[in-house]
C-alpha cells in the first residue's frame, strides 16, 4: 500500500503561484507513475500532470502547460506541483495518485489517491 498526503493549497490572487506537495509513505519503491489532478465543485475530476518512470518524463495538460511544473524528490518521496500564473479556473481541490504501472491521463487508472487540498484564486 501507498500511502499520499497533500499540502500547499491555500488562498491566492490571480496571477499568483502555489507549490504543492505529496507526501508519500508505505510501498514508495513500487510507484512508477505520480500525478496530479483536480476537481472543481460540480465538475469532473480532471487530469494535471503526471511524471512517470526512472527518466522523471512528464505530461501535462494543455490548460496548464508552461504554468504548473510537476516534479519529484525521490529522496524524500515527495511530488511537487509548481503552479505559476495562477487563474480563477484553477480553483479546485487538489488531489495526488499514484500507481505501480505506467499510466496516463485517466484517473480511473490510478490505485492510490491522497485526501486532497484546496486551491483557491481570487480574481
Amino acid at each position: 500500500q501507498v500511502q499520499l498526503v497533500e499540502s500547499g493549497g491555500g488562498l491566492v490572487q490571480a496571477g499568483g503561484s502555489l507549490r504543492l506537495s505529496c507526501a508519500a509513505s508505505g510501498r514508495t519503491g513500487s510507484t512508477v507513475t505520480m500525478g496530479w489532478f483536480r476537481q472543481a465543485p460540480g465538475k469532473e475530476r480532471e487530469f494535471v500532470a503526471r511524471i512517470m518512470g526512472s527518466d522523471d518524463l512528464t505530461f501535462y495538460a494543455d490548460s496548464v502547460k508552461g504554468r504548473f511544473t510537476i516534479s519529484r524528490d525521490n529522496d524524500k518521496n515527495t511530488v511537487y506541483l509548481q503552479m505559476n500564473s495562477l487563474s480563477p479556473d484553477d480553483t479546485a481541490v487538489y488531489y495526488c495518485a499514484a500507481d505501480r504501472r505506467p499510466v496516463y491521463t485517466d484517473y480511473q487508472q490510478y490505485d492510490y489517491w491522497g485526501q486532497g487540498t484546496q486551491v483557491i484564486v481570487s480574481s
